[in-house]
């Protein structure tokens, strides 16, 4: 299995945030999985929720909103995958029960499009561990350099937005690089959620605030 997953180091130079590396692939079941992606690398795998992690699964586009409130103004995110139009956010276990429970009193939840929280007994489906040309997943754009205190705040995501809602997209904005990542809990992906959900919701006040055109046109 090295040899699709080289030991690449991260820098500025190289970014492999896309890429699972070699002490990322022993997260989060190493014993059940390393046989399976050793046969199919390039493959999706399925992962069960509950134990290692839970999942926010979102709209792909609030979803990038939140992950650039993460990394420009918050602690980082833990790995984040995006999948079939959604991304894929993985959080600490029990977050999946806590942060429903938390968003539904917040000011600014009627912002927020409805999300999929996946604890225990659910599973879900994630990117390959290290595309190659030809698996449909190839050309994987790094989203990130780095953690802050390596090189400073890491590179919003690059190329369009929209490709990660289509339905074809399968790849890793954060990839696992470390045995034991840092998952977000409940309490950092509501504040996640709050910020995301501001500008929409400030920009429809706004647009209800203002008087129609024909009113104006009158006056």
């Amino acid at each position: 299995m090295s040899d699709w997953l080289p030991e690449t180091p991260r820098t500025p130079d190289f970014p492999t945030t896309s890429y699972v590396t070699l002490a990322g692939a022993d997260w989060p079941r190493p014993d059940e999985l390393h046989e399976l992606w050793a046969l199919r690398p390039a493959a999706p795998s399925v992962l069960p929720c509950g134990t290692a992690f839970d999942v926010i699964n979102v709209p792909a586009l609030f979803g990038r909103r939140m992950v650039d409130r993460l990394w420009s103004d918050g602690p980082g995110s833990g790995p984040v995958a995006a999948h079939r139009g959604r991304l894929l956010l993985f959080a600490a276990p029990g977050t999946a029960q806590r942060l429903p429970a938390l968003l539904v009193w917040e000011e600014w939840a009627a912002a927020v499009p409805p999300l999929l929280y996946h604890g225990t007994g659910d599973a879900v489906t994630v990117p390959p561990l290290h595309p190659h040309p030809g698996t449909g997943t190839a050309g994987a754009r790094p989203a990130y350099t780095d953690t802050p205190s390596a090189y400073g705040a890491p590179d919003a995501p690059s190329g369009d937005p929209a490709d990660l809602a289509s339905p074809s997209t399968s790849r890793w904005l954060v990839a696992p690089d470390v045995r034991k990542p840092w998952l977000p809990g409940p309490d950092v992906l509501l504040w996640a959620c709050v910020r995301a959900a501001r500008p929409v919701a400030g920009v429809k006040r706004e647009a209800a605030a203002q008087p129609p055109v024909s009113a104006l046109a009158q006056g």
